[in-house]
């Protein structure tokens, strides 16, 4: 499928699609997997990749914009995989955040429903994060047993640090004036597609070259993070995902009863 042509990114589950659409210079890519909230399983991670390589590799592309349908922008890990390969599915994760950060051109997180975990992850990775009204966001790892490894790579460069010290540890959620308040996102706006619109068209008032040399500046540090940390961190997720606490925190979740730690705290 060439690549300025509006199409889907599909790999082996149905009912997970990757939209992909160019306009106006514009590559738009939708998350489009409602019967599990946009959760990172293989192919929706797939459609992302492919969809990044097309906009990188067509020159009329000038920006992307990475949004969803449904109210969940994305709920993080595809928690049903939990038989994956560990550490491969952390490294995988890794693999997409620098993806997005490390893309010759911006990427605009076009957000209006709720963000998890892993999606957090996604928002942070993007050079300019537009929040909607209906959008609400957390870190709930340790809730479940587990630690947001991976995504500290995007999340805390973002986020001030008693902001970080809270929502990693409480999980609470928060609104989006709050996540532009301690920097999660660029703007909470009442109409999000109006000023992602708004944004876009001072994007394409830009040069290429300019756009990309300018990204290189903002983004150098976050991808030394990536090449000094991800292997370490991508290890202490797996430890944390295959420890007896986790799998408690997982199925807990999956069954939607409280897990044995919140019981006892009571």
């Amino acid at each position: 499928m060439p690549p300025t042509e509006t199409g889907e990114h599909m790999t082996t589950a149905p009912d997970v699609r990757v939209h992909y659409d160019v306009a106006n210079a514009i590559a738009t890519v939708t998350l489009d997997s409602p019967h599990n909230r946009n959760a990172l399983s293989d192919p929706l991670v797939t459609g992302i990749e492919q969809s990044l390589a097309d906009a990188a590799a067509d020159p009329d592309v000038r920006a992307v914009v990475l949004t969803h349908t449904g109210g969940t922008f994305c709920a993080g890990a595809d928690l049903s995989r939990a038989s994956a390969d560990v550490t491969e599915r952390s490294l995988q994760m890794a693999r997409l955040l620098r993806a997005i950060v490390a893309l010759p051109k911006p990427v605009i997180a076009h957000v209006d429903g709720h963000v998890r975990a892993g999606g957090m992850g996604l928002v942070a990775a993007c050079d300019i994060a537009i929040a909607g009204p209906s959008s609400s966001f957390a870190l709930t790892e340790a809730r479940l047993g587990l630690a947001a490894s991976i995504i500290s790579l995007t999340v805390l460069p973002r986020i001030t640090p008693r902001a970080a010290a809270r929502y990693f540890l409480t999980g609470e959620r928060f609104d989006a004036a709050e996540a532009q308040r301690i920097g999660l996102v660029t703007l909470a706006a009442d109409d999000p597609a109006a000023a992602v619109a708004a944004v876009a068209a001072d994007l394409r008032t830009a040069s290429p070259q300019g756009l990309e040399e300018s990204k290189r500046l903002v983004t150098r540090e976050i991808l030394a993070g990536f090449d000094a940390h991800s292997d370490d961190l991508a290890a202490r997720s797996a430890r944390l995902f295959e420890s007896d606490e986790a799998r408690e925190g997982m199925m807990a979740f999956l069954q939607k009863r409280a897990p044995r730690w919140a019981d006892a705290a009571r």
